[in-house]
């Protein structure tokens, strides 16, 4: 049976990293430094608007993506699928990933391209659809899967939380359709509840509420904070989670080499990998170097682990992602 392989990866995080002590300088807004760094796990993150850099969601993505594509030793003209993981595309439409596929191919070819929206669990539902296609179309050898965030772009004046928490970035993965290999994408499982739209996100600009004077003067506008989030969502949603996909999969818990989560909160993780009853070893956490990269962030952590060498040929490793609306994805895959 054919496999989805990951063959390359790439990060990219623009300007100079920005410590927390210089965040609050270049924005004037003030926060719990000590929660951040020693709960969140958060010291610095990459910023574009703060760095004087004209670049948005369609850069990072294509500066990722050229990474991923050097690291394969794969031509971009041989992709026959582009999916672009976010919440913060570059424009509404066309989809960003068709811009991706222009910029990467520089003409007409007969690749598919499209977006995957599903907050911030969506590189993780990207993933999974990725590696469905190729191993169900035997005319596709290659696709290119980036996961970018560009968050910071959506932060309004004085937003004490968004500018604490969330960073610009993008990662990308190359998989190869590989008839023999023994190596490669597992399963996915997944949960949402539609019910909780509103929490968190950009609300405005859409059909629902389209942008106006009206609303731009009042404030209703760009990342929205509607209601607190659960504190324990994640610690209760990961663990039977995946425990599902591992049933799924057919595998003991003890075949796991890695896990990756959201890289939101590191004491979460701490706790899910207690309740795992998995030691510290067995995860890499990147929050402190890039901040919350929201749909970037798996595959960020899976790139910086994999160039650590924490993650090696072999290695069975679960990705975990949860983003507002809800949407909790996982994927089991064997590098």
């Amino acid at each position: 049976m054919p496999k989805a392989v990951i063959v390359g990866t790439g990060l990219y995080a623009p300007g100079s990293p920005i410590d927390n002590a210089m965040l609050k300088k270049l924005t004037g807004v003030e926060f719990d430094t000590e929660r951040l760094e020693t709960k969140l796990g958060i010291h610095k993150r990459h910023i574009a608007r703060l760095s004087g850099l004209r670049e948005s969601t369609a850069d990072f993505a294509e500066k990722a993506a050229r990474r991923a594509l050097e690291a394969a030793d794969v031509d971009p003209g041989k992709v026959g699928l582009f999916i672009v993981a976010t919440d913060t595309p570059e424009y509404i439409s066309p989809a960003t990933s068709i811009v991706l596929q222009g910029r990467l191919q520089g003409r007409e070819t007969s690749a598919k391209s499209f977006d995957l929206g599903a907050s911030c669990a969506s590189f993780v539902e990207a993933l999974d659809a990725a590696a469905r296609h190729l191993v169900t179309d035997p005319s596709l050898r290659y696709a290119l899967v980036v996961g970018v965030y560009n968050m910071p772009a959506y932060i309004r004046d004085g937003d004490a939380f968004g500018w604490s928490i969330f960073a610009d970035g993008a990662g990308a993965v190359v998989l190869e359709r590989k008839e023999e290999s023994s190596s490669g994408y597992i399963e996915g499982a997944f949960v949402t509840d539609g019910t909780q739209w509103n929490f968190v996100g950009v609300y405005a600009g859409g059909t629902k509420l389209p942008m106006t004077h009206e609303r731009l003067d009042s404030g209703e506008y760009g990342l929205e904070l509607l209601q607190r989030l659960p504190g324990d969502r994640n610690v209760k949603l990961w663990p039977p989670l995946v425990m599902r996909l591992l049933d799924k999969a057919g595998l003991p818990q003890s075949a796991v080499d890695h896990y990756l989560f959201t890289q939101i909160n590191r004491s979460v993780i701490e706790q899910v990998m207690e309740a795992l009853g998995e030691p510290l070893e067995k995860t890499t956490m990147v929050m402190n170097r890039y901040g919350y990269t929201g749909s970037a962030c798996i595959p960020m952590a899976l790139h910086e682990a994999i160039q650590a060498r924490r993650i090696e040929k072999g290695d069975v490793v679960v990705l975990v992602a949860s983003g507002a609306g809800l949407a909790v994805g996982a994927s089991l895959l064997k590098f």
